[in-house]
């Protein structure tokens, strides 16, 4: 597995503590650097993505990275690669909590109730967010929303699961937290840096369907510090999602965040694989 990777992303590094100092980098500044600070950033204006990378120097990455997030994948250039194996995603019932960090709407988890399976290493389910319009693009096609599955192993290297979502029916599990998501939207109106609302045990089950194609790459943190040599793992099928479910996970946030999605990336040389389980 490790000569696969290499062969991905030359730059990965060959000291684990070195990169799970930078993933803990990146994990303290999720919920800290929205609001508050003199570094804010956010996706309009000024502290656009655009200036991320002359923000603060933590930041530095997001301009000077080779590796960034997210990208356009273009099918017709993506090389099969028949060593990939399944995702496997063993998700489980947790207390979940619902999160408005300023930029994104996410879940966090408390303790452990799932795992990701890459190449045989194991990856334990931390959190959930989403961005809308998509950050990913296949074929130049940007959708709805996009759902961010994050996973953390114990080197501190980081996997992302990606799902995409096109307007249509509403999404079961988005379903469940809609009602939250409207007090969290009244959290936001009362001026809240962060509101945090306990949702309690959650059946995560509708996460987990099986997977018969995704695109794997070697990216980054799609939000500043753009930690790069992140797994991506970006799912072939699309789901559905209402147009009012977008708009309650755009309700809490505020107005430079609402469109909350990263521009395109280079792949500056990059391969992104495919795995397809229907292929000859």
């Amino acid at each position: 597995m490790r000569a696969h990777l290499q062969n991905m992303a030359p730059q990965l590094s060959s000291s684990f503590i070195s990169i799970a100092l930078l993933f803990a980098v990146a994990f303290a500044n999720f919920g800290q650097q929205a609001h508050g600070s003199v570094f804010e950033f956010s996706y309009a204006g000024l502290h656009g993505p655009a200036n991320w990378g002359s923000l603060n120097p933590k930041f530095s990455t997001c301009s000077s990275g080779k590796l960034q997030s997210p990208i356009n994948i273009i099918k017709n250039e993506a090389v099969e690669n028949k060593s990939l194996t399944p995702l496997t995603r063993v998700y489980k019932r947790g207390n979940a909590i619902l999160v408005n960090n300023g930029f994104n709407i996410g879940l966090h988890y408390e303790g452990n109730c799932g795992v990701l399976i890459v190449d045989g290493k194991n990856y334990t389910f931390k959190q959930m967010h989403w961005h809308s319009p998509s950050e990913h693009q296949i074929d130049g096609v940007q959708y709805a929303a996009e759902l961010h599955l994050v996973h953390l192993s114990d080197s501190g290297a980081i996997a992302v699961v990606s799902m995409l979502y096109k307007l249509g029916d509403a999404d079961p599990f988005i379903s469940k937290i809609t009602n939250k998501l409207g007090d969290l939207a009244k959290d936001a109106c009362a001026g809240n840096e962060e509101a945090q609302i306990p949702i309690g045990a959650l059946d995560n089950k509708l996460l987990r369907k099986n997977t018969r194609k995704y695109y794997r790459y070697i990216g980054s943190i799609t939000s500043p510090p753009c930690t790069e040599n992140v797994i991506w793992n970006v799912l072939g099928k699309v789901r559905t999602i209402s147009k009012e479910q977008v708009e309650a996970l755009k309700a809490p946030l505020g107005a430079d965040y609402k469109q909350n999605s990263r521009p395109l990336q280079s792949l500056n040389g990059r391969k992104v694989e495919l795995y397809n389980e229907f292929s000859d």
